[in-house]
């Protein structure tokens, strides 16, 4: 196995937690119209695939919700209703600071849209951006995970083999993909896991 040179951590489920439920209910509210609505029209169909692959922007996409929905809710507060949808995950505050002390290299590799990614990266959670110097967002290279392009760039973007990168992310599928790209990865399922895969590589820090 090769050393490792780089981390990725994957946004959703790692570093913050999300609520689509949420995003559902007070995008309903916003509009006026039911949250079963919102549901069967952002999440049960490719709505928000093409919105986090970059196929369809944030203001294509509130033309689409206004159409369908038979509405015309103020758009940034409906942007705000469908991004407010974020918690940091407390527990993975230390791990990251450790690995940034230690002065090992961080990225973020997420499927996340324009809208999401400024809300979440607008400094009211501190360590995101913070110490990832490289950001790959679907939204940015046209891809989405588990696709390989999206591997393929991130590996470009931190000028590393795939075989030197570190990946860690909620779902299975998104870790199988960065296997097949020749990444090593990991599912996240807790932070004391993650120390431990993390430590069986090499990797040193003081958490």
């Amino acid at each position: 196995m090769a050393a490792i040179k780089f981390l990725y951590f994957d946004l959703g489920n790692v570093l913050v937690t999300f609520d689509h439920r949420r995003a559902a209910r007070q995008m309903a509210e916003a509009a006026g119209v039911s949250e079963q609505a919102v549901w069967q029209l952002v999440f049960e169909s490719d709505l928000l695939a093409r919105v986090e692959r970059g196929e369809t922007s944030d203001r294509e996409f509130y033309e689409i919700f206004c159409q369908a929905t038979g509405t015309r809710a103020d758009y940034e507060e409906l942007q705000l209703a469908g991004s407010a949808i974020f918690d940091l995950n407390l527990s993975i505050i230390p791990l990251v600071g450790h690995l940034a002390a230690a002065n090992i290299p961080l990225g973020i590799l997420s499927n996340t849209s324009a809208s999401h990614w400024d809300y979440v990266a607008s400094g009211r959670y501190g360590i995101v951006p913070g110490p990832f110097e490289q950001i790959v967002l679907s939204y940015q290279t046209g891809s989405i995970k588990p696709e390989p392009v999206i591997y393929r760039v991130a590996a470009e973007q931190c000028g590393r083999s795939p075989e030197e990168i570190f990946f860690v992310d909620d779902r299975r599928d998104n870790v199988d993909g960065a296997l097949k790209a020749g990444f090593d990865a990991v599912q996240f399922t807790s932070v004391d896991a993650l120390a431990r895969e993390l430590r069986s590589r090499g990797l040193r820090c003081n958490f």
